[in-house]
């Protein structure tokens, strides 16, 4: 072989190579894709931590049902850790707590399936889980089985018990994607939808540049906790990259704290309307038994919850200004304040009061992008589900409470009415059909007003 055509051969075969490693494609294909748009339901862990069992988890789901939860769209109900023995069987198999779980995984999910919701189940990348039952790293196709032979059709995948290097030689993304490899494997053989893939990375070597290939949701965070200063930092580290969620693939921004803690009532709000308005999944974790009549009316809003279902449009609303700090800085205890998005409906506009003080929040319109010039806009505020008028040009919202927030649905409403001044909304290059270009600065005479 000549040296031309030997370096060639080297050159085509590392592209070959970079290609099949590098790009990492989803092995699904052809197969009914899951979790189009995100999960909603019930997880057990801020609740109750290990202290699970089967008798709490049906009392669970029928509370979801009872409450009005399962109509409203939370159709899940899914166990966390602890939920099995501290060691796999002899064939190698998981096995459920015989305390825990008499009755078997099979009955449980059956008396679940029976009330019309669906199942989900817990696992670890690692050796083991986070509170040190059996993970899954070798044994990923025979526990993707087992979890769908139980009859679960999700799967919460943790991130503890990392083994060495020298074992794995990968990092997060190839431990995530081993199980995601058996779960469209299962899938491709059993000839059932896959399990839904939710991955509990933490955030960790950014899942939001690489999670979509393998599940439909990745943490983006450290865990939450029920605190305005937990709940403004999540906002925050999840406002520089709203761009990744779209449907079949959303950023999780943990397990919802409504209800749990000493979370007044409009920080569980403004909790509730970020989780939403930004597509993250919606999994309540409070006592609902307990659960008081402010934690259901937050979680079962049914204008906000539309918006997170929406079937045509799946992103999530983002920042188009920062308000108490410059834009796009960072800042855990001030995270962005102006937010919009599209929807099939209209506008969405969120505005978060980070002050811990009632604030007036002023914005103009065509601030967001999502707004015409020349229009104006009908407004609907989707907490007191009322129509508040029309906005032209600008809009604000009066007496924020501390920590609160605004969600507004804007619509079209027609032309704006003729003869406002200035002549645009956006002053920068303002010019008319003649060149004239509008100067703020310069005062106006009447002929003039009327000639421009």
């Amino acid at each position: 072989m000549g040296i031309l055509a030997f370096t060639l051969a080297i050159i085509l075969g590392t592209l070959a190579l970079f290609a099949h490693h590098g790009s990492r494609e989803h092995p699904i294909s052809g197969i009914q894709a899951v979790a189009r748009l995100p999960v909603m339901g019930y997880n057990t862990w801020n609740a109750y931590h290990c202290d699970i069992n089967e008798d709490l988890i049906i009392k669970t789901a029928k509370l979801m049902k009872t409450l009005g939860l399962a109509d409203a769209g939370y159709t899940h109900v899914n166990l966390d850790d602890c939920y099995s023995e501290k060691e796999r069987s002899p064939s190698g198999d998981i096995v459920a707590s015989k305390t825990k779980f008499p009755s078997g995984m099979k009955a449980l999910t059956d008396q679940i399936h029976e009330l019309g919701l669906h199942a989900g189940i817990y696992s670890d990348s690692g050796w083991f889980t986070c509170q040190i039952y059996p993970g899954s790293y070798q044994n990923e196709a025979r526990d993707a089985k087992l979890f769908q032979d139980w009859g679960f059709n999700y799967l919460k995948y943790d991130n503890c018990a990392v083994p060495f290097d020298n074992i794995t030689r990968e990092n997060i993304m190839g431990r995530y994607e081993r199980m995601a490899n058996a779960i469209a494997d299962l899938s491709q053989s059993s000839g059932k939808p896959p399990l839904i893939l939710s991955m509990c990375q933490w955030g960790r070597e950014q899942g939001w540049v690489w999670a979509r290939r393998y599940g439909q949701s990745w943490r983006t965070t450290n865990d939450i906790q029920p605190t305005w200063a937990s709940i403004a930092d999540i906002i925050n580290q999840n406002s520089f990259f709203t761009w990744a969620t779209d449907f079949y693939g959303h950023n999780d921004m943990d397990i919802l704290e409504v209800g749990n803690g000493d979370l007044p009532y409009e920080e569980a709000k403004t909790h509730f309307t970020a989780w939403a308005l930004m597509k993250s999944p919606l999994l309540i974790s409070a006592d609902l038994e307990s659960a008081s009549q402010e934690t259901l009316e937050i979680l079962t809003n049914p204008e906000i919850i539309a918006i997170h279902q929406d079937p045509v449009v799946g992103t999530s609303v983002s920042p188009f200004r920062w308000g108490i700090n410059p834009d796009y800085v960072s800042n855990a205890t001030h995270p962005a304040q102006y937010w919009s998005g599209e929807s099939q409906n209209g506008t969405i506009f969120m505005l978060i009061n980070t002050l811990d003080e009632p604030a007036n929040m002023f914005f103009n319109l065509t601030e967001s992008p999502w707004i015409r010039a020349g229009r104006q806009y009908s407004v609907r505020d989707l907490w007191t589900h009322t129509a508040n008028g029309t906005a032209v040009r600008n809009f604000t919202a009066y007496d924020v409470p501390a920590h609160g927030t605004v969600a507004l649905l804007l619509q079209d409403a027609g032309d704006e009415p003729e003869g406002l001044w200035p002549p645009c909304a956006v002053i920068e290059w303002c010019m008319a059909e003649d060149g004239t270009m509008y100067d703020p600065d310069k005062k106006w005479s009447a002929e003039e007003h009327e000639d421009l």
